[in-house]
């Protein structure tokens, strides 16, 4: 169980998808070819690992069938444990309405530069071979479902795909092994309590919960995580962004413009922008300004985890700045 962070920034217009009546055409002459060749997967794979060489039959040709979803991960990303694990369930839940494909991009360069990837998590779609940006970053599970809702519906109307149902009982053998471990220890329910506030969207119930949790355990890396993530989506859910936005491009000096600023470009997953900014602040301010710079930029590192490469080179450039 791990917490949940972001919002569904960069979500598409599905309705807008170009060439849908082209791509409906192609989308069946392929799913006559599959049926004659018996090339695509079998319906039953709701969840799979996917590497180049793969990429044409299990994503491309499986398209034409079916939404493929698709998981841009990599291992030393933290937010990716987080929101992978609420995809594998959901495809399971779903029962075939979608598949998820899962790419890990240090193993698949290729593919992450071809999508134009910016950072990960990112999530795709492919509907008859036609790829649609989703979203990046975390998000809670309500907004995800939307999401695929939307994705579930285009893929019908326009493209004449609505997925192979499966049967009761079938699994997949990625969905088997990422299931999570059923919480033991006292301290393993109350952080399940706590990733469930947030993925419901109780974000005060949720800081509570992991300050409860951190009370009793300060060194827990999770419930520091979960309450970094639940803080920062508390701070940014009253915002105007436009007016934020405009404050912020207007007084560069305003350190509480720019650490505003700085929220909503990390929630909307744009992450280099939010830390590059108070950098920026941390570079152009002093005293008690500068201070308050810093210290919001080192709560930041800690919403997208120490270890994300991202805030390793932000650690440089703010201790450029400082020395």
């Amino acid at each position: 169980m791990q917490p949940r962070n972001m919002s569904m920034s960069g979500v598409v217009d599905l309705a807008a998808v170009k060439a849908a009546g082209e791509a409906k055409q192609k989308a069946e002459r392929a799913r006559a070819e599959s049926a004659r060749t018996g090339g695509a997967p079998a319906p039953g794979r709701l969840i799979f690992n996917v590497d180049e060489a793969g990429f044409q039959q299990d994503v491309l040709q499986r398209s034409t069938e079916v939404p493929v979803v698709i998981d841009f991960w990599a291992e030393w990303c933290e937010p990716c444990k987080q929101l992978g694990p609420i995809l594998e369930r959901l495809a399971t839940e779903y029962a075939g309405q979608f598949v998820l494909a899962k790419i890990d991009v240090d193993a698949n360069q290729m593919l992450f530069q071809q999508f134009g990837v910016q950072g990960i998590p990112a999530v795709f779609a492919v509907i008859a071979g036609q790829p649609v940006p989703l979203f990046q970053g975390a998000a809670p599970e309500a907004q995800i479902r939307q999401v695929l809702d939307q994705l579930i519906q285009a893929a019908e109307q326009q493209f004449g795909i609505v997925g192979t149902p499966v049967e009761p009982g079938a699994q997949d053998e990625a969905a088997e092994e990422a299931a999570p471990e059923i919480p033991e220890s006292p301290q393993d329910l109350a952080l399940a309590a706590a990733h469930q506030a947030l993925d419901a969207g109780d974000l005060g119930g949720a800081v509570r919960a992991y300050q409860s949790l951190l009370a009793d355990d300060p060194a827990n890396g999770e419930a520091k995580l979960g309450l970094a993530q639940a803080q920062l989506l508390e701070r940014v859910s009253g915002l105007d962004a436009t007016q934020v936005r405009k404050a912020a491009a207007e007084s560069p000096a305003d350190v509480k413009a720019q650490i505003a600023a700085a929220d909503l470009d990390l929630v909307g997953g744009h992450v280099e922008d939010a830390f590059g900014r108070l950098v920026d602040a941390v570079r152009r301010t002093a005293g008690e300004d500068r201070d308050a710079a810093r210290v919001h930029l080192l709560s930041l590192f800690d919403v997208i985890g120490g270890e994300d490469p991202r805030v390793v080179a932000a650690r440089g450039a703010l201790a450029r700045v400082l020395f």
